[in-house]
């Protein structure tokens, strides 16, 4: 795992699938994602404060896979959306993803992820909410890659996390393996219109200055089934 500070306050915690981050408020921590469930040794070895909450982007196990482990260890606070609160804590499965044409093969090159431990969820989250950390984190809920992804925007710093949303591998692009193509673009596009300076992803590099830019010209790249109706 490689640790890179993003910006002041912001740290990403870079593995070998995907992305999670630590936001510093004081001495207080707030963890979005836990990578899979081999990480949360590696993610503890860089805890420098209390770690109050850890909030899931969505149900998947390369998001969740540490969840459970870190929260019985450090008694943090787990947050999640409603509708992917129930996969995440083991009472029903994910639905598959629904594969556009370029994706298969890209899906079939993948190794397997272990399986993510069911995690309880202490509070459901809806769109809108306002969570307690980097001057008040709003919850946007961003439905398409699973139906209860969010994003969280933090209007004061101009920070976006996108979760799966929108990946920045090679560009900043739709994100993959979507359930429902068409709210993907849709959340994608509402992620556009927000004013942000720095935004991080599920998977990719961060954009650290200049986030908007690249989050509109992803968002009129996009297509979506609907847009030929």
């Amino acid at each position: 795992m490689d640790a890179i500070e993003v910006r002041p306050g912001l740290r990403m915690l870079r593995f070998p699938v995907g992305a999670a981050y630590l936001w510093r408020d004081g001495d207080e921590l707030t963890l979005i994602d836990t990578g899979t469930a081999d990480c949360a040794a590696r993610i503890e070895g860089v805890l420098d404060g209390e770690l109050r909450r850890i909030v899931l982007t969505h149900w998947h196990e390369d998001h969740t896979g540490s969840a459970a482990a870190l929260a019985a260890r450090h008694g943090a606070e787990v947050l999640a959306h409603r509708s992917d609160a129930p996969v995440i804590q083991g009472e029903v499965a994910g639905p598959p993803p629904v594969l556009e044409a370029f994706e298969v093969p890209i899906r079939a090159s993948l190794p397997p992820l272990p399986p993510a431990p069911p995690c309880r969820v202490d509070r459901e989250v809806e769109d809108g909410d306002v969570l307690e950390f980097g001057g008040g984190a709003v919850v946007v809920a961003v439905p398409g890659h699973t139906d209860g992804s969010i994003a969280l925007h933090l209007p004061g710093p101009g920070v976006l996390f996108t979760g799966d949303a929108v990946a920045n591998v090679g560009r900043t692009m739709l994100g993959v393996f979507n359930t429902d193509r068409v709210r993907a673009v849709a959340s994608l596009r509402r992620l556009a219109e927000l004013d942000v300076d720095t935004a991080v992803f599920g998977h990719g590099d961060p954009i650290v200055h200049g986030a908007a830019t690249a989050l509109r010209g992803a968002a009129a790249a996009a297509t979506s089934p609907s847009d030929s109706v």
